[in-house]
């Protein structure tokens, strides 16, 4: 195998659906997180600013409860095995919460690296550190020569311009346009994102 690392993103990358929108769903408060992750996918708001307010928003729904409701959202299965047959050279890269995704990410056998949570108990205080995207892939790059990113929205903007391949991932929804012009392809389906992936093993 070449000295490669495929660097993914979470939701809608590695996951058939946004987390966010799915929570707010379940607790009432889908057009909120709606109209905030819709502004955030098109560039309109920047993600951090974003992030931080639908978090603001769950914030006071209990964190078990947050676990519980995304631990069996569906995964892109041909994208896990592509993980699962190549683990040292994969990682999650995610701007979610580390106490909400904890049970999702234990699925997904790679390193991975999200943004921290401030909290006490079950109640969840605030956002700790919005994770920069970048800043993981200038760590994996002391180990990898060549850096491949995957992702399919705004968060995923720092993680592209910090890698040497990009891969705009289109199977949940339209990738904005600030991440297809940092785009070398872009993807429509796991069955092609897979035959990509491996064609670059």
């Amino acid at each position: 195998m070449k000295n490669i690392a495929f660097c993914f993103d979470l939701d809608s990358t590695l996951t058939q659906q946004e987390i966010l929108p799915l929570l707010a769903r379940k607790v009432g408060l889908a057009e909120e997180i709606n109209a905030l992750t819709i502004a955030t996918l098109q560039g309109v708001i920047p993600f951090e600013g974003s992030f931080r307010l639908r978090c603001k928003l769950l914030e006071d729904i209990p964190i078990s409860t947050i676990q519980e409701s995304i631990k069996n959202i569906a995964l892109f299965d041909q994208i896990i095995q592509f993980i699962k047959h190549n683990p040292d050279n994969c990682f999650v890269i995610t701007g979610n919460l580390d106490v909400w995704i904890k049970d999702l990410l234990a699925k997904i056998p790679c390193q991975h690296y999200s943004s921290k949570a401030d909290f006490t108990n079950d109640r969840l205080l605030g956002v700790k550190k919005t994770l920069n995207k970048a800043d993981p892939i200038q760590l994996i790059k002391n180990k990898f020569d060549t850096i491949v990113a995957i992702g399919d929205g705004m968060g995923d903007v720092n993680m592209f311009r910090a890698a040497n391949i990009r891969i705009a991932y289109a199977a949940v929804h339209k990738p904005p346009l600030a991440l297809l012009n940092l785009a070398n392809y872009v993807s429509f389906s796991e069955k092609s994102l897979c035959n990509l992936l491996n064609t670059l093993l």
